[in-house]
């Protein structure tokens, strides 16, 4: 299926073609795991779930960084911004997420200085033009940030600057797959993988799923057709008994991914340990700064005493985020947690699981 245009992608008869095919090809139950934020909301918003064969059952996993920022790191963003000359800049998404006792958005109302920037290179400007401050960026995100942010660290050492900093709590992707295989809490049948993160790491990364866990896996786009070939493709696969790496988002994800910011990232940060929330300690799906960009490390070069840590009371984000629970079998979705007043993160980020199920009423007591 090649399609051209946007209007093309939506094209209800091809999407009742897929649909049909979809459901006259499965026999099998087959668990499919979604693992971006973005596939989420596109598969709410459009009402894909509804759609399926009842052997189909489509969860909602790990992909929205936001959400899997533990809450230790959002705590220390919290307490560098108590610090005098410190100015904190971040993606307007981590405003409202709750840390143990705060959030960025309420430390701003107290009087800290938080700015919602666009890009990590408009926190090098900041700093540029106001010495007299530390300007932290919160870098957050998955493999698809992580390159930007990384030229903002080397643009900053470019332009000789000693008052940038990053908090740097990147996520990345492969392995923490492996960990929620290993963990057996699902029995994953099926991987949507992420378009947004294959687009720069391409598709060699993964191939360990297929090979040693026999997991069928297809790299999607974000529209409806795309969503939903995606599905047919694992069914297909999962019919046959096969296990392997599929592209479906061929128009952009190529097999070695962006090998330029591949080695941007390379060059900034190295592999370390990474503290997933709820679902805990990742070895090696972090990112750290290299020793010849440690300069620019904000835990490092600012002190602060961080708080005991505490989880949100009853919140279950870590089980929506582990394909365990759908967000409204949580007991306060809908209730004491929406959009306007949300206590976990899974409710927060516009790519939250629970913001998009509640959004777009993608839950049994919305449709009836």
């Amino acid at each position: 299926m090649t399609l051209k245009y946007i209007s093309e992608y939506r094209d209800p008869i091809l999407a009742k073609s897929l649909i049909t095919k979809i459901n006259q090809t499965s026999t099998r139950d087959a668990k499919l795991m979604e693992v971006c934020g973005t596939h989420t909301v596109a598969i709410a918003k459009h009402g894909i779930r509804t759609m399926m064969p009842p052997t189909v059952q489509l969860l909602s996993g790990p992909g929205c960084p936001v959400c899997v920022t533990a809450n230790t790191d959002i705590d220390r963003a919290i307490e560098l911004s108590k610090v005098d000359d410190v100015v904190i800049t971040t993606f307007g998404d981590m405003m409202k997420v709750p840390g143990s006792y705060s959030s960025l958005a309420k430390e701003k109302a107290a009087g800290s200085d938080i700015r919602v920037v666009y890009s990590a290179l408009d926190a090098v400007e900041l700093a540029e033009r106001t010495p007299e401050k530390r300007v932290v960026f919160l870098a957050v995100g998955f493999e698809t940030t992580a390159p930007t942010i990384a030229a903002s660290v080397i643009e900053a050492k470019k332009r000789g600057l000693k008052n940038f900093f990053i908090h740097a709590v990147h996520k990345t992707v492969p392995d923490a797959l492996r960990a929620l295989i290993e963990s057996g809490e699902v029995k994953i049948t099926g991987l949507i993988l992420p378009g947004h993160v294959s687009a720069i790491i391409g598709t060699k990364p993964y191939l360990f799923l297929a090979d040693e866990y026999h997991v069928p896996c297809v790299i999607s786009g974000f529209e409806p057709l795309d969503v939903l070939q995606a599905i047919y493709m694992l069914v297909r696969q999962i019919e046959s008994g096969e296990a392997k790496i599929e592209v479906q988002y061929r128009r952009g994800v190529l097999p070695d991914g962006n090998q330029v910011a591949v080695e941007t990232m390379n060059k900034v940060f190295e592999p370390c340990d990474a503290d997933w929330r709820a679902i805990g300690v990742i070895p090696g799906t972090g990112l750290k700064l290299r020793e010849e960009y440690a300069e620019f490390d904000a835990v490092a070069a600012i002190e602060v005493e961080l708080p005991p840590v505490r989880e949100p009371k009853g919140c279950q984000c870590g089980e929506v985020l582990r394909g365990v629970l759908f967000p409204y079998q949580c007991k306060l979705f809908g209730k004491a947690c929406t959009p306007e007043a949300p206590v976990g993160p899974c409710m927060v980020s516009s790519e939250g699981s629970c913001a998009a199920y509640y959004r777009y009423s993608d839950y049994p007591e919305a449709t009836g």
